[in-house]
């Protein structure tokens, strides 16, 4: 679902948003709507988006993301 999409700004605003401890990252799909226009009301690709951040978190820092 996700081929061909520029995950990068998407990234770098959850990492902004996490960093920001304003909500739990679990939360975080409708902030991504909110800001990505192009995402509008898919909350399926607003999901697999942060999942597939959740999952290079993980991986990265051997952790799961939380605020």
């Amino acid at each position: 679902m996700l081929e061909g999409v520029d995950m990068e700004k998407y990234f770098r605003y959850l990492d902004r948003l996490r960093d920001s401890g304003e909500i739990n990252m679990f939360g975080a799909v409708p902030y991504l709507q909110r800001e990505f226009p192009e995402l509008g009301f898919d909350q399926g690709k607003a999901q697999d988006i942060l999942r597939a951040w959740m999952d290079g978190f993980s991986e990265s820092s051997g952790e799961t993301p939380q605020p």
